[in-house]
C-alpha cells in the first residue's frame, strides 16, 4: 500500500474566521476536480487516497468532517465499512459522509449503520453534497456548543458532591464553607433524600481532618443491642459472642470525624451515654473498667423535629444543645428552582456510562413535567428515576409519554405534550376518541340507561341515542 497523500486545497479568498477542514478520501479526480468547485469558498479540503490510520490522523488534525469513498481500495464495496465504524467510534461529534459505486440499500444501510450521517450513491448529486455536508457541520457544530455549555453549567454548579446552583444551595454552600475549618458540632437538617450525608463529606474534606478518620454510622440501620457495642466499643466477654476486644466507632474517629445520622433514633439511654463522651472527651467500652481520651468532631444529621422531641423527653434537651451548635438546613428539590435541569444532566451522564448505553436526554416537555413535580424522595427519587428511564427508554430522547403516572399527575406542560405532540395529531379522530370514552362512562354509571347517561352528559335523549347509533354504543 503507498503512503497516504495529503493535498490541502484551500479558497484564495480570504475569511474572517477559520473555515472548518473537510477530508476527502477517494481515487476519483474527476469528482475531486467538482467537489473544489462547489466546496472551496466554505471548507478547507484535505485529501487522502488511502484509508491508513484515518481516524486518528483525522482526530489529531481536528478534521470537522470526513466524505469517504467506501470503494477506494479495491472492488469490494464494504471495504470501508469498517473504516466508518473506527471513525465515529473515535470522532462522535463530528461530520461523516460515506459515497458508493454500488447502487444496493444493503450497502447504504451497513454505511448509516456504521456511523454516516448520510451516504451517497455514484453518481453524486453534488449541491446536495455540499448542501447536506454544510448543514451537518452547522448542527454538530451547534449541538457541540451545547454541550459545552451544558458542562460548563454543570461545573459552575458543583461544589464538592453537590450539584446544583440555586439561591437555597448557594446558602448552603456559604454555610459549610464558614464551619468547616472549625471543630464545632454540626447538625445536617433536611428532608430523606436531599443529601445529608454529602453536606457531611463536604464539611469533613474541606476542614483540617479531611485527612484523618471519618467514620459514619446510621444510627436507624442497627438494634439497639448492636448500636451501642458499635458506637462505644466492647471487651472480650462483655456479652454473648463478644470473642475479642474491638474500638466503637467514635473510638475510632479519635483525631477525626464521626457522622451520626439520623440521631433521633437513638435511645434515652444511649443518648445519655453519648453526652458523657461529649462532655468528658472520653470513651469507655462494653464491659470495660478503663476510660480512653479521645477527639473527634461530631456531625449528625436528621429529619426528624428535635425540638418537638425534646420537649415531649424523647430526646435529652441538654444533648440537643450539645449537638446544635452549628444548623445546616437542606432544602427540598422543589424549593431548588433551576436545579432539576442540571441534576438531569448529570444523572444521565454518570448513569448512561455506567449501564453502557448511548447517552440520552431529556425533551423540554419531560423536563418541564419532572420541574413541576413535588419530589417527596427528593434528589434520590429524581436520581432513581432516571436510572430506571434510562434502561427502560428504548429510544434516545425521554419524553413525557416515559414518565410514571406520579410525575405526570400534576404536570399541564405534560398533558399539553400528550394532548397534541410535536408532529400534530388527527383532530377528527382525537374527538372521537373523546365522544367514545365519555358516552361508554356515562353509559356504565347509568347501568346501561341511555336516560341516565344523557343526564349524566347533560345532553337530550334523542341526541344521546343518536351518538350511541353513530359509534354502534
Amino acid at each position: 500500500m503507498p503512503p497516504a497523500q495529503n493535498v490541502l486545497l484551500t479558497s484564495q479568498a480570504s475569511a474572517p474566521t477559520p473555515l472548518p477542514t473537510v477530508c476527502i478520501v477517494t481515487l476519483d479526480e474527476e469528482f475531486l476536480e467538482i467537489l473544489q468547485t462547489e466546496l472551496l469558498p466554505w471548507v478547507q479540503i484535505v485529501v487522502r487516497d488511502t484509508y491508513e490510520d484515518l481516524a486518528r490522523w483525522t482526530r489529531k488534525k481536528q478534521v470537522a468532517a470526513v466524505l469517504l469513498d467506501i470503494d477506494t481500495q479495491g472492488d469490494d464495496p464494504y471495504a470501508g465499512l469498517p473504516v466508518l465504524t473506527e471513525l465515529r467510534r473515535l470522532n462522535k461529534n463530528f461530520t461523516l459522509l460515506s459515497m458508493s459505486r454500488a447502487h444496493t440499500r444493503s450497502v447504504e444501510k451497513q454505511a448509516l449503520n456504521s456511523g454516516a450521517d448520510a451516504h451517497f450513491r455514484n453518481p453524486v448529486d453534488v449541491p446536495e453534497l455540499r448542501n447536506t455536508l454544510l448543514d451537518t457541520i452547522r448542527r454538530r457544530s451547534e449541538e457541540a456548543e451545547r454541550e459545552r455549555s451544558r458542562q460548563q453549567a454543570l461545573e459552575a454548579s458543583r461544589f464538592q458532591d453537590f450539584i446544583g446552583a440555586s439561591e437555597p444551595m448557594r446558602l448552603v454552600y456559604d454555610a459549610i464553607q464558614q464551619i468547616a475549618a472549625s471543630n464545632i458540632n454540626v447538625l445536617i437538617r433536611g428532608e430523606s433524600g436531599t443529601g445529608k450525608e454529602l453536606a457531611a463529606r463536604a464539611i469533613v474534606a474541606l476542614s483540617r481532618r479531611a485527612n484523618k478518620p471519618y467514620i459514619r454510622l446510621n444510627c436507624a440501620a442497627l438494634p439497639e443491642n448492636l448500636i451501642e457495642s458499635e458506637l462505644f466499643g466492647s471487651e472480650r466477654g462483655a456479652f454473648t459472642g463478644a470473642t475479642e476486644s474491638r474500638p466503637g466507632h467514635i473510638e475510632m474517629a479519635d483525631g477525626g470525624t464521626l457522622f451520626l445520622d439520623e440521631i433521633a433514633t437513638l435511645t434515652l439511654p444511649l443518648q445519655t451515654k453519648l453526652l458523657r463522651v461529649l462532655e468528658d472527651h472520653h470513651v469507655q467500652r462494653l464491659g470495660g473498667r478503663s476510660l480512653r481520651k479521645i477527639d473527634f468532631r461530631l456531625i449528625c444529621a436528621t429529619n426528624e423535629p428535635l425540638e418537638e422531641m425534646a420537649r415531649t423527653g424523647r430526646f435529652r434537651e441538654d444533648l440537643y444543645y450539645r449537638i446544635h451548635v452549628i444548623p445546616i438546613q437542606l432544602p427540598p428539590l422543589r424549593e431548588r428552582i433551576g436545579d432539576i435541569p442540571l441534576l438531569c444532566e448529570y444523572f444521565l451522564q454518570i448513569h448512561c456510562t455506567a449501564n453502557g448505553v448511548p447517552q440520552k436526554r431529556i425533551s423540554a416537555d419531560a423536563l418541564a413535567a419532572l420541574e413541576e413535580h413535588r419530589w417527596p424522595g427528593n434528589v434520590r427519587e429524581l436520581e432513581n428515576l432516571i436510572q430506571r428511564l434510562i434502561i427502560t427508554t428504548r429510544h434516545q430522547e425521554i419524553v413525557p409519554a416515559d414518565l410514571p403516572p406520579r410525575v405526570l399527575e400534576r404536570s399541564l406542560a405534560a398533558s399539553e405534550a400528550l394532548l397534541l405532540p410535536d408532529g400534530g395529531t388527527d383532530f377528527d379522530g382525537q374527538v372521537r376518541q373523546l365522544e367514545v370514552a365519555l358516552l361508554t362512562t356515562a353509559l356504565r354509571r347509568g347501568e346501561g340507561s341511555k336516560t341516565a347517561a344523557a343526564r349524566l352528559l347533560n345532553v337530550d335523549v334523542q341526541k344521546m341515542k343518536y351518538l350511541c347509533r353513530k359509534y354502534s354504543l
